[in-house]
């Protein structure tokens, strides 16, 4: 890091909400929102969030015809730039991620092309990832550069550090960044299925068998909280993805939907929400396609980075990657013993509550952080055990993806 760099913005659509005020409360209880659909565990978007997605579509005849990932990121993109202040003359730059991209559209088109042995005009525009970038960039005015870019489930860190970058250059002072995946579709449920790491419903109940019951924010509203079926007292064995529990007997990631962006400015700003005070990243030689090393050696490059010369013992929280698999999870935390020993920082994950939004997933780590430092609160992982730490100062976020390319940012108040 050559300078401080702040976030003076935050947007996040998740299956927790849209504010940070209802994603905060949603933090604190000890509630998962997965639904059981199609007779596999998903995190969706609430059904108010899915219909104001819809009334965006039909606002511009321009946007019928994108994916739900673009439309994501459009409306996150829109809410970050209020909440910091930016408007279109500022020509800020634009870097926004995706490992699956225009998953859903692409499969429609491709399904058209099977039936029809040719494609409609526009299914080569509005498939391809860079779609992303540019259509926020139209949608906003901006004349910033605009970056897409996909490097799997570390691909919106990846986005933060390209937009780091770029200002420590001196081409551009003000970056949003971020991600958007909409990858709740059959075929991309079914690759995660044959690497044998997706959740299996094996614990659910009656219930939940006969009805496909979502626990999302319209669930989990104070009035109605403690009466549904689902919001009641949950065991260990009630919570589906068991991310940071090392151990499970068997895989348990499940894919969610989301988009998260953040605002980054040069400098310590008066109205800044966190501070980044380091990066890391490293990539390692993979053992198997999908795998990392038992001590996951890039994490151990990426957070040792990011440390740079700050006293392990100043981190007081490290949000994990950790997707709820059993290598995954236990070869993170192998990492983090190597670096900062059996006295490490107290962890924690979302996975356990709202999935795996692949790409998008660091950013909502990072969202995660914010909103902890910002109430001074850490969030439990409520089947671990462990002791919370009295303040809250700076917090070490991960992120790593298929290929082995690791991620860590460091934060403070």
């Amino acid at each position: 890091m050559i300078q401080p760099i702040s976030i003076t913005g935050l947007s996040t659509l998740s299956p927790l909400g849209k504010t940070t005020g209802e994603i905060w409360q949603a933090y604190k209880n000890k509630q998962h929102y997965f639904s059981f659909k199609d007779n596999n565990y998903v995190a969706q978007l609430p059904s108010e969030l899915k219909a104001e997605i819809k009334n965006l579509r039909v606002s511009d005849v321009k946007y019928k015809g994108l994916d739900n990932s673009v439309l994501y990121a459009i409306y996150t993109s829109r809410e970050a730039i209020k909440q910091a202040g930016w408007n279109a003359s500022d020509n800020f730059g634009i870097n926004i991620g995706s490992s699956r991209g225009a998953t859903e559209l692409f499969e429609n088109h491709y399904e058209f092309f099977l039936k029809k042995n040719k494609t409609k005009p526009l299914s080569s525009p509005t498939t391809t990832l860079g779609n992303i970038s540019s259509w926020v960039a139209h949608d906003l005015q901006t004349q910033g550069p605009e970056i897409s870019h996909s490097i799997t489930c570390s691909t919106a860190l990846h986005a933060l550090l390209n937009g780091i970058a770029w200002i420590n250059s001196g081409m551009c002072h003000k970056f949003l960044v971020g991600g958007s995946e909409a990858p709740l579709t059959a075929f991309t449920i079914s690759q995660m299925q044959a690497l044998k790491i997706y959740a299996k419903p094996n614990n659910l109940s009656p219930l939940e068998r006969s009805r496909e019951v979502g626990i999302g924010l319209d669930c989990a509203r104070p009035d109605n909280l403690e009466s549904h079926p689902c919001h009641s007292e949950q065991s260990e064995e009630s919570y589906p993805c068991l991310s940071l529990d090392l151990n499970k007997k068997q895989n348990t990631m499940i894919l969610g939907e989301t988009a998260s962006m953040v605002c980054l400015e040069q400098g310590e700003k008066p109205n800044a929400l966190a501070t980044i005070r380091g990066i890391g990243y490293a990539t390692e030689i993979l053992e198997h396609n999908a795998s990392l090393s038992t001590d996951a050696i890039c994490f151990q490059r990426s957070m040792k980075m990011a440390l740079g010369d700050l006293n392990p013992d100043e981190i007081d929280v490290i949000v994990t990657h950790t997707p709820g698999t059993i290598k995954g999870d236990v070869s993170e935390v192998n990492a983090i013993k190597n670096v900062f020993g059996e006295n490490h920082p107290a962890l924690t994950t979302n996975k356990w509550k709202l999935g795996h939004s692949l790409g998008a997933s660091g950013m909502l780590n990072i969202e995660m952080a914010i909103l902890m430092l910002q109430n001074q609160e850490f969030i439990r992982v409520p089947f671990i055990e462990q002791k919370a730490p009295k303040k809250l100062k700076s917090i070490l976020v991960n992120a790593v993806g298929f290929g082995g390319n690791a991620v860590s940012i460091l934060l403070s108040k």
